[in-house]
């Protein structure tokens, strides 16, 4: 078990449920002191993207918040330079999320490599396939990377079953067939894969994509074992409320979370 999973584990084993915050790396000058602050404020463990010119998977915000990071200056190098580091400090775990194309542009192995020299624990690669994971995931594996997979709610029985097999840290279960986004009521498909997978495997279940609000974060983990929150946390961050508003914002999806369960 690596350091992603048995940190998920712990907060489950203790009755709670899990909270992990995405931050779009590269965004600003203090992007290493907002990940910082939601890690103090209470995330378990932080997803960072590494910003990408075409990510097919993310909504609105996250795509402002990309293209501001890249006119920034913003590239792998920078984002994993900057978090080696603050990696000591961080005391959770982090994973990076980010598209195969720059996986497979540095080469799997520098890449994987790099991942874990800068003190990441786990990585999404949402646009590599379970079909195409054979060179991924080994290579992965050997630089001590937990590979997390996501578990659309379209998918069969068969396909969902596979993925909860060869997903490593935890399940990410997609709350919603389509982008990523802040949503006024959460779709009902979200409780519904959580089910599904939590049929499946007994790894932890975290449910992301359409999870914007506390109250949101508090209904699907009544199924789930915790959720993904990305566009609302991206959002707070575009509006220049600092680190001390990121914090505050986390702050409030723990709170929800641990006064409900």
């Amino acid at each position: 078990m690596g350091a992603l999973e048995a940190a998920l584990r712990s907060r489950i084993d203790a009755g709670q449920k899990c909270f992990v915050p995405y931050i779009s790396g590269g965004l600003g000058n203090d992007w290493t002191d907002t990940l910082l602050a939601a890690s103090a404020a209470g995330a378990d463990a932080v997803e960072i993207g590494i910003p990408f010119s075409d990510p097919v998977m993310d909504g609105t915000t996250i795509q402002a918040a990309n293209d501001q990071a890249l006119s920034q200056g913003a590239t792998p190098q920078s984002v994993l330079s900057a978090l080696r580091g603050c990696a000591p400090e961080v005391g959770v775990p982090t994973v990076i999320m980010t598209y195969a194309n720059i996986a497979h542009n540095m080469g799997y192995q520098r890449f994987a490599e790099s991942l874990a020299d800068a003190g990441v624990s786990g990585v999404i690669l949402p646009d590599l396939p379970l079909e195409e994971l054979d060179e991924w995931s080994p290579t992965a594996k050997a630089a001590g990377l937990e590979v997390v997979l996501l578990a659309a709610p379209t998918g069969s029985d068969e396909r969902l079953e596979l993925i909860c097999e060869r997903s490593q840290g935890f399940v990410y279960g997609v709350g919603l067939a389509g982008i990523t986004g802040v949503r006024e009521q959460l779709a009902a498909s979200a409780a519904i894969v959580a089910k599904r997978l939590k049929a499946l495997t007994d790894k932890p279940v975290l449910v992301g994509v359409g999870v914007g609000t506390p109250e949101q974060a508090c209904e699907v983990s009544q199924v789930s074992d915790g959720v993904v929150v990305g566009s609302a946390i991206v959002a707070e961050i575009l509006s220049g409320s600092g680190p001390i508003g990121v914090g505050k914002l986390v702050g409030e999806f723990r709170s929800a979370l641990d006064t409900k369960f």
